[in-house]
């Protein structure tokens, strides 16, 4: 995606957000599947994941930083009496003053080793690996300028 808005616009070009999201709705337009069941049916799985039986994927981003529950903490923490909020009170004190914005610098991920991840999930038999790129929280894990 990122190739094709370059050529459209020119690398040094800056796009503001409503330009961005148009080219990406004109590109979901322009696709062979429409956001519906008939149509997502059509899609093949491939053979190799068929084949494959187990792989792992990968739930990691800011909502380990707190580490409560698990990554429906971000919308969790703000439903007045949850655990999460309950929680998120007790530790960081009032939604007003401590976000879930404020957990985003903190996610520094100074103890992961891939090698170590790698080494385990091969141990594992795991066929294929895939890590979540964004998940609900809309923290994306790859650079962006939108998010």
């Amino acid at each position: 995606m990122k190739n094709i808005i370059y050529s459209l616009i020119g690398k040094d070009d800056r796009m503001d957000k409503q330009e961005y999201l148009k080219i990406i709705d004109d590109t979901i337009a322009s696709g062979r599947f429409n956001a519906d069941w008939d149509s997502l049916s059509q899609i093949q799985v491939p053979e190799w994941y068929q084949k494959a039986k187990f792989g792992i994927f990968i739930h990691w981003g800011v909502y380990s930083v707190p580490a409560f529950k698990n990554e429906w903490y971000p919308r969790n923490m703000y439903i007045q009496g949850s655990d999460e909020y309950k929680h998120h009170l007790e530790m960081h004190g009032e939604h007003k003053d401590f976000g879930y914005k404020d957990f985003i610098p903190m996610f520094k991920a100074e103890h992961f080793h891939a090698e170590e991840w790698a080494d385990l999930f091969k141990q594992s038999g795991a066929k294929y690996i895939m890590p979540v790129a964004e998940h609900h929280d809309g923290f994306q894990l790859y650079k962006s300028e939108i998010s």
